[in-house]
């Protein structure tokens, strides 16, 4: 696995880990906030003319290319400085290059290391192929589910790390909408394990249910309309 629970007590120094913070991101003037109000599952949810190889290779494409915009809205607050680790909640990501070799690097250079992957997968040709009648491999799905769970450890830093700058840049609305998108379209087709995206079922819980339709205004109260001319009663002057 690719990525480490952090569940010492203590820090190697042997000082105790300051209280968790509270997420703000969990705050609902905050998770009201999306970009559509509708169901995502109506997008997800794979057509019956369309190849599920083909749908699962659109979809990851989009996703890698939009969670790779959401970043960029904040790469110059994820330093190597600000971030030292790649982390979301409790969590730490480790890297592992080709030969399995495991690296603790800081979180830009995770993301570089994430979005350079995913880059050379979707653009080729023999995994993810543009041509018709070009064959996806056996291996297809493999990488997607391991794209997908690059990319959901992206977001979590995001939310965890970069939430604040994101408010700030009024952009909540897009990461809560693409995260949801996200979150409901692994779901659908089982890409990523529930143990590594459980660290956010707070937020996914919140996101991922409809926004209930807003209520109906109260209809306006009809005033009670005056006696016609005819039924009042009438004082004749002698």
């Amino acid at each position: 696995m690719d990525w480490l629970m952090g569940k010492s007590k203590t820090k190697p120094n042997g000082k105790k880990p300051p209280t968790e913070e509270k997420k703000q991101y969990l705050e609902l003037e905050y998770t009201k906030i999306r970009v559509v109000d509708f169901d995502l599952k109506e997008l997800v949810v794979l057509p019956r003319e369309i190849d599920l190889n083909e749908w699962l290779a659109s979809n990851t494409t989009t996703f890698f290319n939009l969670i790779n915009l959401q970043y960029s809205t904040i790469s110059e607050f994820c330093t190597g400085d600000t971030c030292q680790a790649m982390t979301a909640c409790n969590t730490i990501y480790y890297w592992y290059d080709e030969r399995g070799k495991k690296t603790k690097c800081t979180a830009p250079q995770y993301v570089d290391f994430v979005m350079s992957l995913c880059q050379k997968l979707v653009t080729d040709e023999e995994i993810f192929p543009t041509k018709y009648g070009k064959e996806f491999p056996n291996s297809f799905e493999s990488l997607v589910k391991k794209i997908c769970r690059y990319l959901f450890h992206v977001l979590a830093h995001l939310y965890w790390a970069h939430f604040k700058e994101t408010v700030a840049l009024d952009l909540q609305g897009h990461l809560n909408t693409l995260y949801a998108h996200f979150i409901v379209f692994v779901r659908e087709f089982n890409l990523v394990d529930p143990k590594e995206t459980c660290i956010m079922d707070d937020l996914s819980e919140i996101l991922c249910t409809p926004v209930p339709p807003p209520a109906p205004a109260p209809a306006p109260s009809t005033p009670a309309s005056a006696p016609s001319p005819s039924s009042q009663n009438h004082v004749t002057e002698r």
